[in-house]
């Protein structure tokens, strides 16, 4: 048997070739995902795309279900489920892996532009935790969408194609930083200094910012009041590629958590019908604690729920408490791991390794596990169980030592509703920065154990 748990022999030690060309088939493909889904509007409507392919419907449409149906939740373009019907009413209970599609960025501020010395900038307001040094002077493309005054959509989406302008945001030379130099990492760069430059063009009397405006009117009929309706994120412009002359680790932009939501998004769509509901859940707004309307503290995984259970003749509030009761969840989202670079800030014996298989952290949260789920030692011993019997590689880590790290997933929202949850993902280097880093192999086992779990009895 397949040696599924190790402390000492990477993923890549306990593969054949046929699994090892399976890691790096599995590895194109993801990076394809992320090139596409650079944005969480992207990424929700490349889920939609290839769940639709695959014969899953809008469960709005639906008059019934049986055994076997696909259908999906489009939660204003920006969060999706996807649910593949049980042998077993659903009511029994739900089989949920629950990601998240959105990633730290700079979005553009409602009254974004302004010129300064001939360059107009686009102000920003950055979203998630970031390390604000990082950001400038990489390229960064710009994707959202505008409403012009007549209420026309314009989506806009520069900097990724090959030919396309960049943006970029400066900083200071080396030879003029002392004082910068000074400062601490946090310090160095300020929020407010994360500006971006859009434009510097002048034309006889004409300004740049004039010459701008009338560009984008020319271009795109957008008007500078027009920016108050806008969602424009700007991300790092950079493609996915390998790293390494073995090509065993990717290098990309948002693989928190877009690591976990195209695993999800693979298992749900290979995963053979079970007895249980299956339900991959690809929720926004992770990176600011999971509100508005497209996040986790919002009320459309209840609704959906609901939908479904209606659709089966039940349709009370009690009905769904019932049914996240009988439920179970891996929380998908990505860990840290050790970094040899940076050893200090992991207690070596309990960090996840980088190539070592999927993760379990059976708590999250910080210092004395605050915000934490915690999960019980009969669901973890559930979940190794499925992992062993299916060949899935797993390890087990926490985010660093207890006084020095610490983090948050939609887990602990899910478990007050009753279900058993316990955080799994992906363990990474770099998390958070404009190009994380992770294994392939680690991305392919979280593949496996997602489909593993939604099979599972």
């Amino acid at each position: 048997m397949k040696e599924t748990y190790s402390r000492t022999k990477s993923v890549w030690q306990r593969m054949n070739q046929k699994e090892r060309k399976a890691v790096m088939d599995y590895g194109e493909k993801y990076k394809a995902f992320l090139d596409t889904a650079r944005t969480e509007r992207l990424a929700a409507a490349e889920i939609i795309r290839q769940a639709e392919e695959k014969g899953f419907k809008p469960v709005y449409t639906m008059k019934s279900l049986k055994p076997g149906d696909k259908v999906y939740w489009n939660q204003k373009g920006k969060s999706v489920i996807l649910a593949v019907i049980g042998e077993e009413p659903v009511h029994e209970g739900i089989k949920i892996v629950g990601s998240h599609i959105d990633s730290p960025r700079l979005d553009l501020k409602a009254n974004p532009m302004h010129e300064q010395e001939g360059v107009v900038y686009f102000r920003t307001h950055y979203y998630g935790g970031i390390k604000k040094y990082q950001w400038p002077t990489i390229p960064l493309a710009l994707i959202g969408v505008i409403y012009t005054r007549d209420g026309k959509k314009v989506e806009i989406n520069v900097g990724m194609k090959e030919g396309d302008p960049i943006f970029y945001v400066s900083d200071l030379l080396i030879h003029m930083a002392q004082d910068q130099m000074k400062k601490t990492l946090a310090e160095g760069i300020t929020g407010e200094q994360l500006q971006a430059i859009a434009w510097t063009n002048a034309e006889g009397k004409a300004k740049p910012k004039e010459l701008f405006m009338k560009w984008l009117k020319d271009t795109y009929g957008i008007e500078e009041e027009d920016f108050a309706t806008a969602e424009l994120e700007l991300v790092p412009a950079t493609k996915s590629r390998d790293v390494g002359f073995d090509r065993s680790l990717i290098a990309s932009y948002g693989q928190d958590d877009r690591v976990c939501s195209y695993a999800n998004l693979e298992a749900i769509l290979d995963a053979k019908p079970g007895v249980k509901t299956q339900a991959a859940l690809l929720t926004d707004k992770e990176e600011i604690g999971s509100y508005g309307n497209t996040g986790m503290e919002s009320s459309y995984f209840v609704k959906f729920v609901m939908k479904l259970l209606s659709l089966q003749g039940q349709n009370t509030i009690l009905d769904f408490y019932e049914t996240m009761e009988n439920s179970e969840m891996l929380s998908a989202d990505v860990n840290s791991c050790l970094d040899p670079m940076f050893p200090e800030v992991s207690e070596k014996d309990n960090a996840s390794f980088m190539g070592y298989g999927i993760n379990l952290t059976k708590y999250g949260g910080a210092r004395g596990k605050a915000g934490s789920n915690d999960a019980n030692a009969e669901f973890l011993q559930k979940i190794r169980t499925i992992f062993n019997e299916a060949g899935v590689c797993w390890q087990i880590g926490e985010l660093g030592k207890v006084d020095q790290g610490g983090g948050g997933t939609i887990a602990f929202m899910m478990a007050d509703w009753g279900a058993e949850v316990v955080d799994c993902g992906t363990a990474m280097l770099s998390m958070h920065s404009p190009y994380d880093l992770l294994s392939k192999a680690d991305a392919y086992e979280t593949y496996l154990a997602y489909k593993a779990f939604f099979e599972s009895k």
